[in-house]
Formats: structure tokens, sequence, C-alpha cells
């Protein structure tokens, strides 16, 4: 296999600048869930230029598609993700808070890096099936609205990824390990309130407040706080206060909800209660509500099968290496980053090494990046976040993992991730990524028995229980509200 990694080095070579060109443009654009029309034409075209066939619009979803090469053996398809978020734009490179444009989109979970790597592993998959020297089928899945849009669960529902043989992808992380953890399995759903309208001063007997029974709302579930289990997680967002004027008794409100749990039916049974907290707030408030499902994703189930193989591939690859001036850069970020993110980074780092937590010393850990891969070790448990690959994870026997892109302790959903994510810092991570996703493509392609494993224990898993979180009726939220 050392071989094949040195084959690999020097057919990446030829794709380096590219795949760095299509990351940076995917960080320039930042188009958030659902709109990411220019980000998967500059994803597609590129396929297309290299030899894959290219199908754009698949389930349903404008901003999702599929670019495949090969026509026989085992079908290996690579998850890839490219939206942004709203509200963090910030200048690239930059060791302080400052915005390009104030209040526009950024990268702040490296998705520009996570889409783009694993182009790099396909460009050279697809030179060593050309070459003769591998033989199946590989498969690029453009992956839209991960954040906050699970356009994976909406593509699993409709049977994208049926015929799929084994699924891998990455993250970009502050670290390098194999995913070990469950997630957390989850409900968006939007609660509108009708009311009636009044002067308030003048009138207000005759004005129903939809904003009051938010609020009402809003007070009833923190309340069921206290009632629910300790690992789940209830979030919301007031997207609709009715106006702007205190004058006027608001006829009209909005509150989205984010709910998780460990499971769908967990999920399900505190989505129940809040619909009756929901329910209650209109009786109080005369007002009229409306619930309307937007999205769901599943918990997720790693396979040990295949993160044993990613994990041997993370050390046979190595650690990235950085110049004078790129560590110099990565000093001034390390200083950005709080002694309570650094903290944070440590505990997620032993959670994942398990028993070997001890032996990793992190304790002494001061500089601006972790020069280990974590040890793998089977888990049980379960981060706090969720994710659609969950639900392809319930289809397909699928593994991800971490690789190093930022400074040590940087948080997602940052500034400071944005900063770094078109820099060599996140360059390097990237192409590290696609380099393990090859080689793990490749050990499972020429030993078939491990496809076999792999399908015998994600069979055990789930025990064919697996039901599609998102009701048929729902249609994917094209413009968040």
């Amino acid at each position: 296999m050392n071989g094949m990694k040195e084959k690999i080095d020097h057919l990446l070579k030829q794709y380096k600048q590219d795949i760095i060109d299509l990351a940076d443009r995917i960080w320039d654009i930042a188009e958030t869930r659902f709109e990411e029309y220019e980000s998967v034409h500059v994803l597609t075209s590129y396929l297309k230029s290299i030899g894959f066939e290219v199908e754009v619009g698949i389930a349903g979803l404008p901003t999702a598609f599929i670019a495949s090469y090969g026509t026989a053996g085992p079908v290996i398809g690579i998850l890839g993700e490219y939206d942004a978020l709203p509200g963090l734009n910030q200048k690239s490179s930059s060791p302080i808070r400052e915005a390009t444009v104030e209040g526009g989109n950024g990268h702040g979970c490296g998705h520009n890096l996570l889409g783009t790597a694993g182009v790099a592993a396909l460009a050279v998959l697809k030179d060593l099936i050309v070459a003769g020297e591998l033989t199946g089928t590989i498969r690029y899945y453009g992956c839209p609205a991960e954040e906050g849009g699970s356009g994976k669960t909406f593509m699993v529902r409709e049977g994208v990824f049926d015929d799929v043989d084994i699924a891998l992808t990455w993250h970009p992380n502050s670290f390098t390990s194999v995913f070990s953890f469950s997630s957390l399995a989850n409900y968006q759903v939007y609660f509108e309130f009708e009311g009636v309208a009044a002067h308030a001063a003048n009138s207000p007997h005759l004005g129903r407040s939809a904003l009051d029974a938010v609020e009402l709302m809003n007070v009833g579930v923190n309340y069921l706080r206290e009632h629910i289990t300790t690992t789940a997680r209830v979030h919301y967002a007031v997207t609709d206060t009715g106006g702007m004027s205190p004058n006027v008794v608001q006829s009209h409100a909005k509150v989205l909800y984010l709910i998780r749990a460990k499971n769908i039916k967990e999920v399900d049974g505190i989505y129940q209660r809040i619909v009756k907290i929901a329910q209650g707030a209109s009786l109080m408030t005369e007002t009229n509500v409306t619930i309307k499902f937007d999205k769901a994703c599943s918990n997720y189930l790693p396979n040990d099968t295949i993160n044993k193989i990613i994990y041997e591939n993370l050390q046979k690859v190595g650690l990235p290496h950085y110049t004078n001036e790129e560590m110099a850069y990565a000093v001034d970020m390390h200083h950005s980053i709080s002694p309570h993110e650094m903290q944070s980074a440590k505990e997620e780092i032993k959670l994942l090494a398990g028993g070997y937590a001890e032996e990793l010393a992190l304790e002494n850990v001061d500089t601006p990046f972790y020069e280990k891969i974590v040890p793998y070790t089977k888990s049980n448990l379960s981060m706090a976040g969720s994710t659609d690959v969950a639900d392809v994870s319930w289809v397909v026997p699928t593994a991800q993992f971490f690789t190093t892109c930022f400074v040590l302790g940087t948080p997602l959903h940052t500034w400071q991730l944005v900063s770094q994510g078109k820099t060599a810092l996140g360059h390097k991570g990237m192409l590290y990524a696609g380099k393990v996703m090859a080689l793990t493509a490749i050990d499972l392609l020429q030993n078939e028995q491990l496809i076999v494993e792999a399908k015998r224990e994600h069979a055990k898993q789930t025990n064919h229980a697996y039901k599609n979180p998102i009701p048929k009726e729902v249609k994917p939220n094209m413009f968040g509200s």
C-alpha cells in the first residue's frame, strides 16, 4: 500500500492547484442552504472537464447532483457539501474579526474544503480506473443544505443512495481523528401564530397578540427543559415578531424550533410535548397556531469495519507539515482562541480517544496544532451536534473522519474558522483528506470482503428498521421560512 500511496501522491500533483482553486472559489461564493447554484456550477463544470458524467437536480433538489465514473464493480460514494452560513462573512487570513461584507455569508463550517476534497479523491481514483489498476464505480454526491436543510435526508428519502455499497466523507476540524461518535437526531419545525391586530393603546381589548403567543410558548418550553433527557437539546429562534411598531397588537408571529435527542423516537416524544405547549399558548392568547414541519435527520451510525481502514490510512498519509510563514500565521490565530475554546477541543479529543485519553498528555499542549493522530477506539458515545450524513449511514455503510485544517481549538461556526478556510492550513488538511478517502476506496475495491464485512455490521446495527424522519408530503424549504 505504500506504493499506492506514492502513486496517489504523484497523481494528485497534477490536480493540486485545481483543487485549491476550486475550494477558494467556493469560499468566495459562500452560498447558503439550497441556494448553492454557483458553487454547484463550479464543481460540476470541473468534474465534467475531467471525464465524469454529471446529473444535476436529483431528488427534486436543484443544487444536488451526482458525478459518476465507471460501470463495473462495487459502487463507492463520496459525499460532498458546499453550503455556507449566514452572517459569518470574514476577511481571509485575518487574525482579528473583520468582515469583507458586513452581514454576508461565510464558510463557518469549512464546507468549501469538505466538498472539494472529495473531488480530489475522485480524480485520482478515476485515473487508476482508466489505467486498468482499479475496477469499480465511483460517485461524487453533491449534497446541499447540510446547515439547517438536511439535504441528504431528502436525498435518502428519494432513494438516491439505494445502489451504493459504501459511503465515505470527512469534515474539517482542528485535529485529526476517525469520527467514531454517533450524533443527535433532530426535527426542525416552524410554529406560526395568527391573531388580531388592534391599536395597542386605544383598543387593546380588541387585539389578540401572536407575539404574546410566541413568548408564552417559549416560556413553556423553557420549563419543559427540566423534564427531558440530559442529552436532549431544544433551540429556538423568533423569525417573525410581527412588526416594528409597539403601538400595534401584533397579529402574526413565528418561531422556529430545533429539537435534538439521541434518536428519532426520543425527538418525536419531545416534539409532541412542545406541540401541546404551542396549543396551550394559542388557547391562552385566543390565537391560531399552524405547525409547519421543516426538516429532520436521524442519529449517525459509525461503521467500525470502515473506521479501522480509515485510521490505518490516516497514519500512512501522516499529518501535514507547515512552513515558517504558515506557522507564524497559525500562532497569530492561536492567540484568538480562548482558553475555554481550547479546553473544549481537548475534551472532544479525549472522548474520541476513549481509553487512550490519558496517553495523549493534552494538558501540556499549548501550540497552534495538535501534532498527533487521535487513536481510534470504537465508541458508544454521541456528539451534541447533528448531521444529515446520519440518514445516509442508515441505508449504506458509512464512515467519516476529521483532518487538521485549523489551529487547535478553533470552534465551528465562527469567524476564526472562516478566516482559516482559504489558507494553506485549510488546503493542506483538505488534500490530506482527499488522499485518505482515495486510499480507503482503493482498499475496499481491492478487497471486496471488507465491503461484505461492513455490510454485515451495518445490517446488524440497523436491523432493517430505518424510517426516513421527513414525512413524504414535506418539501424542501428552499426559502428558509
